[in-house]
């Protein structure tokens, strides 16, 4: 999945899904999981509808009109700073990734595989 459709061609992936929206927001806007959802399951379907490479360009707009696309161009990047510590979506989530707990779907790919 993309949103800066000229970098991933020049990356030259055998496919790519592409949703028109600002960096950093390739899976959608914040706060809207119903949205992000679509946008993943259409992502999805398109993939595996190509049977050679190519492109899947979603119908997603970030925006009516693209007046988003001037400020991103010629504004200061306004996305969060990186952070090496960290950041949880909730108080669960926190506590289910400090516990190692098997139902945080984020900390299971760092379990220990099963040895019985």
């Amino acid at each position: 999945m993309a949103s800066a459709l000229d970098i991933m061609q020049a990356a030259n992936p055998p496919r790519i899904a592409f949703l028109d929206y600002p960096l950093g927001h390739t899976a959608g806007k914040p706060d809207e999981p119903e949205l992000q959802r679509d946008i993943l399951t259409q992502a999805l379907a398109g993939l595996t509808s190509l049977s050679s490479p190519g492109t899947v360009a979603l119908p997603f707009k970030w925006t009516e009109d693209e007046v988003w696309k001037e400020t991103a161009e010629r504004g200061a990047d306004q996305r969060l700073p990186r952070r090496d510590t960290p950041q949880y979506q909730s108080n669960e989530d926190r506590r289910l990734a400090e516990a190692n707990d098997p139902s945080c779907a984020v900390c299971v790919e760092d379990l220990p595989a099963s040895t019985g």
